[in-house]
């Protein structure tokens, strides 16, 4: 008998007396017979159900619905990526680029701004603002000193790390360093806002924070002496106007058995160093001498 032909009713359960002994004469019976009472111990999960036909042909075409959706969808993903790349690096053009002017000891220089304010920068200071968002943001950052003369417009503000300073147009000096914020206004109205304190100054108000101590002074003067190449005192610690000497004429200080708290009243020019040492240390009772070009040593008494 054909061999598949068995097998077919052997698995059908369906052979006849004579057919069962060809089959179990065959050579690979024992084989067959061992298969199938093994597979008899395997069982389906019950939880698991057999889907029918349609429920899976139905399946089918929807999976190939969503790939026709996600393969449309892509190329929207990626050109909204790139979109939002583009807009990411315009807004970080326009508002980060930051122009910073920096001066070195003994330097000053004047900067004129995107809305034609001037700026005037004192020795060894710093302003930063950006030029192009300059029209709807007036703002920039001060470190160490600076004379402005602001145009007409929208509010202008000069942060410093002790203090803001907001105006709309009008003329004021910023001086900011260690211990030291002090602004006076020579035009126009200027707010100023550190800490807890607000003022709000007026032509000739100086506004002082000297060592935390707030206080409040008059100025005569148009503009700030600085720019005239003479720096000014009123009622300030001796220890103050020897760092401004200091940053003007690009020299190092060493001051010996001298109160650096006394107070000093007076000016020393920016162009002479004899004459500035002789415009500090006379009025104080005190004295100097210039060791090399940039070291000088003051005495006290």
């Amino acid at each position: 008998m054909d061999k598949e032909y068995l097998i077919k009713k052997w698995l059908n359960e369906d052979l006849t007396d004579s057919e069962k002994q060809a089959f179990n004469e065959l050579d690979d019976a024992a084989v067959n017979q061992y298969i199938v009472d093994s597979a008899k111990y395997f069982k389906a999960d019950p939880s698991q159900k057999i889907a029918d036909f349609d429920n899976l042909k139905a399946q089918y075409k929807a999976s190939k619905k969503t790939t026709k959706k996600l393969i449309w969808f892509n190329p929207f993903i990626k050109i909204a990526s790139i979109v939002f790349l583009l807009l990411a690096m315009y807004l970080t053009f326009i508002y980060n680029n930051n122009i910073v002017v920096k001066t070195l000891a003994s330097q000053k220089t004047t900067i004129q701004l995107p809305d034609n304010s001037q700026v005037e920068l004192n020795a060894l200071s710093s302003i930063e603002y950006n030029d192009r968002n300059w029209e709807n943001k007036r703002t920039l950052i001060l470190i160490g000193e600076a004379y402005f003369k602001v145009a007409k417009g929208n509010s202008f503000q000069v942060k410093t790390t002790t203090g803001l300073v907001t105006v709309v147009g009008t003329k004021f000096n910023v001086k900011q360093r260690k211990n030291y914020f002090e602004v006076k206004c020579f035009e126009g109205e200027v707010n100023v806002v550190s800490d807890t304190i607000v003022r709000q100054l007026s032509a000739g108000d100086v506004y002082l924070i000297l060592d935390g101590k707030f206080s409040k002074a008059k100025t005569l003067a148009g503009s700030p002496k600085w720019t005239q190449n003479i720096s000014e005192f009123n009622a300030i610690p001796i220890g103050e106007v020897i760092a401004e000497l200091e940053r003007q004429y690009k020299i190092e200080v060493v001051s010996k058995n001298i109160d650096v708290t006394r107070l000093f009243t007076g000016i020393f020019p920016h162009d002479n160093l004899e004459n500035a040492l002789i415009a500090i240390t006379q009025p104080m009772n005190i004295t100097y001498e210039i060791n090399t070009s940039n070291l000088v040593v003051i005495h006290g008494n």
